[in-house]
């Protein structure tokens, strides 16, 4: 599952949208910006990044072949 380049395209462009929308509700006071919630939303920043790239990459390896 972690080999195919369109699911890690797709869980890292989730994760990138949750590490928006979570600041952006603790913006406006809809959720309450707690020390957990605030690593929360950088952490699936980062890793949503990190996923998008190796995603990306595996997938422009895989087009190579062809």
């Amino acid at each position: 599952m972690m080999t195919n380049p369109r699911f890690l395209l797709s869980v890292g462009l989730l994760l990138v949208l949750l590490g928006v929308i979570l600041p952006y509700l603790m913006v406006i006071h809809v959720l309450t910006s707690t020390f957990f919630l605030n690593f929360f939303s950088w952490g699936a920043t980062a890793v949503g990044l990190l996923f998008g790239t190796i995603g990306s990459a595996m997938y422009s390896k895989i087009r190579k072949r062809l």
